[in-house]
Parts: C-alpha cells; sequence; structure tokens
C-alpha cells in the first residue's frame, strides 16, 4: 500500500512571507530599546544579575511595541484614469444696443 503523499511546493511559502521592516521600524525600536535600557538602569540603581536580566527583557519588549505600532507605508493607489477635459467653447456676449446703434465712430479735433 501506498500513502497518499502531499507535496508542498516552494511557491506556496511565498505567498504568505513576512514583510520586511522598514528603516523607520528599526530605528525607532533601536533608540526605544537604549534609550529605555539606559532610563530603568539609571532610575532602579539595580547591580545584581537577575535585575539587568529582567530591564532588559522590558527594554526589548517596549522596542519592539514601538517599532510594531510605527505606521507602515502603504503602497500609493494608482492615479484615475484622466479624462479628456472638453474645450472650452466661447460664449457670444450681448452688445448694448447703444453701441450697436451708433452709425459711425465720433472724431474730434486735436488742439491746434
Amino acid at each position: 500500500m501506498q500513502a497518499n503523499r502531499v507535496e508542498i511546493s516552494p511557491a506556496s511559502e511565498d505567498l504568505i512571507a513576512m514583510p520586511r521592516p522598514t528603516v523607520a521600524q528599526l530605528t525607532y525600536g533601536s533608540c526605544t530599546v537604549i534609550f529605555s535600557t539606559l532610563a530603568m538602569l539609571l532610575l532602579s540603581q539595580t547591580s545584581s544579575g537577575p535585575g539587568i536580566a529582567v530591564i532588559a527583557i522590558a527594554a526589548l519588549g517596549l522596542g519592539l511595541l514601538v517599532a510594531m505600532t510605527v505606521p507602515v507605508p502603504r503602497p500609493s493607489p494608482a492615479p484615475p484614469a484622466r479624462q479628456a477635459k472638453p474645450e472650452a467653447v466661447p460664449v457670444p456676449v450681448p452688445v448694448p444696443v447703444s453701441v450697436a446703434a451708433a452709425p459711425e465712430p465720433v472724431r474730434e479735433p486735436t488742439a491746434p
């Protein structure tokens, strides 16, 4: 008897790949770990091994929390298709009656 074998192709693993952390996530997380470790060590004034280990683990957890809450940039949506603008059609302007009724322009002599 042969057992049914299910083969997993390598391509299926790529579909659920984890995104890589951004530079902002790495920077904020690292700075949080360093500064929170220093602050907790200075404030607690501990010198024992277990106390330092607890502070280091707490700082790593805080750094991970900060790195995970940094907003991740989203890919910009595709720009909407540009529609052709309708060409501007000139609108006829009505001419006032007084201007239309003048038979010829008025000419005055210049000063002598």
